[in-house]
Formats: structure tokens, C-alpha cells, sequence
């Protein structure tokens, strides 16, 4: 088929200019495991309060620290895009027979392949410091991630078209992504939050991944938590390939 071909070509082409810089897939891990380095031990003494349970303190930041890990690892992808479009890469592959669409899923792809590598990098990280969790807990919870990236990754090659300028897209980004990631409770469970705070975080739908992320860590796979969350990455997922695919055709018609 040739749009699968088409976006293998694309994967490839990226994933090789990646791999010309491996420190960068390490560094680009190297936030989220400070977190968990140097936040984490503070919440050791946490357990019994309101949203850690009983359970492991671990299994409320550890979760929390993957979807920070995708909420930024993959908002920063546009970067590059900005820069192609700068070089004229894009106005090049404009007049070559590839998909457009295949143009922006084999950039995607690739994004998610590095982000799903520095997400094992920081699940075990966290195993190292204590985690317990269940392996199919685990995997569950490393799909969702996953696919949020496919989401934010696309949606930040949208931002980054639409701006088309460092100095647009940065601050864009950053106003964004710090509600986002403050509303959704990444570092603490919004169950600790006063009763404005977690209304407004009730429209944050990454809350609702953090939350699902938590409770497959946790082995609670019936909760009302897992299917809220999986709706949400099911939409988000959705709208947001479905945005980027149109964005790239527009742009390269």
C-alpha cells in the first residue's frame, strides 16, 4: 500500500536523523527522572494521605511523571518542523508524490518511538527507587502515554505550522503546557486540591490520563478512572491526528 510505504520512508528518514544524536533521546529523559530523583523522596511519607491510598507513593508520581514525559516530550516536536520549514525541507517533499498525510504520521511515529524509549528509561528509573506495580499494569499505563504523544505530537506540528517562528511557537507552548500540566496532577493528585482547583481541573482532559494511568499502576482495572481515560485518549487521539493530517495536506497541496 503505498501510503504505508510513504510513511515508512518518512519514519525512517527521522528516525536516522535522530539517531545521528543519541544523547538527545537521553537528555530529553533527563527532567522527568529529576523528578523523580529529587521530588519523589518526599513523598515517601505521604502514604494514607487523601489521593495516595495506602498503597505506594510511587504509584501516584511515577504515572504522573510518564504523562508529564509526553505532555512535553512530544509539545516540543514543532521545534523541528519549524526548523524544516526554514531550510525549505517541507517545500521540497511538496513536489514529490508522498502522502501528506504519510508526511506527518512518519513524523509522528517517530516522535512516539523516542518518547516510548525515554518512558521505559524512566519506568525503570522508577523500579530502581521502589515502584511496585503490576507488569500488565505497567504496559497498559506505557500505552496510554503513548498514544497521548501520538496526540500532542500532532497537535504541536499544527501549532508549529500555524506559527511558523520560534519566537511565536515558544510562548504559545509554554502558556499551554504549564495549566496543563499543573490542572491535571501530574506531581499531586487534584483529590488534594480545594474544591475551585479541581473544577477547573475537571477540563483538563489529561487529567482524566493521569488518573487512568494511576489506576492500571495501582491493578484497579474496573474503576470508572480507566474508561475515562481511555475515552479521552480515544478522542484526543482522534481529533488531534485528524487536525495535523488536514493542517499537512492544506500545507502541502
Amino acid at each position: 500500500m503505498q501510503f504505508v510505504r510513504d510513511t515508512r520512508l518518512i519514519f525512517g528518514r527521522y528516525l536516522r536523523q535522530t539517531l545521528r544524536s543519541k544523547v538527545a533521546v537521553v537528555f530529553g529523559a533527563l527532567q522527568p527522572l529529576l523528578y523523580l530523583l529529587f521530588f519523589g523522596p518526599l513523598l515517601r511519607n505521604m502514604t494514607g494521605v487523601q489521593g495516595f491510598g495506602a498503597g505506594d507513593a510511587w504509584q501516584v508520581l511515577v504515572p504522573g511523571i510518564l504523562v508529564q514525559l509526553s505532555l512535553f516530550g512530544a509539545g516540543f516536536v514543532g521545534f523541528g518542523l519549524i526548523a524544516d520549514l526554514r531550510a525549505g525541507v517541507v517545500e521540497r517533499l511538496r513536489v514529490t508524490p508522498v502522502s501528506r498525510t504519510a508526511l506527518l504520521l512518519g513524523r509522528v511515529l517517530r516522535d512516539t518511538a523516542v518518547l516510548s524509549v525515554q518512558a521505559v528509561m524512566l519506568l525503570a528509573a522508577g523500579l530502581a527507587l521502589g515502584l511496585r506495580a503490576p507488569l500488565a499494569g505497567m504496559l497498559a499505563g506505557l500505552a496510554l502515554v503513548v498514544l497521548l504523544a501520538v496526540s500532542v505530537a500532532s497537535l504541536s506540528y499544527v501549532l508549529a505550522m500555524a506559527t511558523r517562528t520560534e519566537d511565536a511557537f515558544a510562548p504559545l507552548l509554554s502558556t499551554v503546557t504549564l495549566p496543563l500540566m499543573l490542572l491535571s496532577g501530574v506531581l499531586l493528585p487534584m483529590t488534594m486540591a480545594p474544591g475551585w482547583l479541581r473544577a477547573v481541573s475537571a477540563f483538563n482532559p489529561f487529567r482524566y490520563v493521569v488518573d487512568a494511568v494511576r489506576a492500571v499502576f495501582a491493578g484497579d482495572w474496573g474503576g470508572a478512572a480507566v474508561v475515562r481515560g481511555a475515552a479521552v485518549t480515544a478522542v484526543l487521539l482522534a481529533v488531534s491526528v485528524a487536525l495535523g493530517a488536514h493542517r499537512f495536506r492544506r500545507e502541502n497541496a
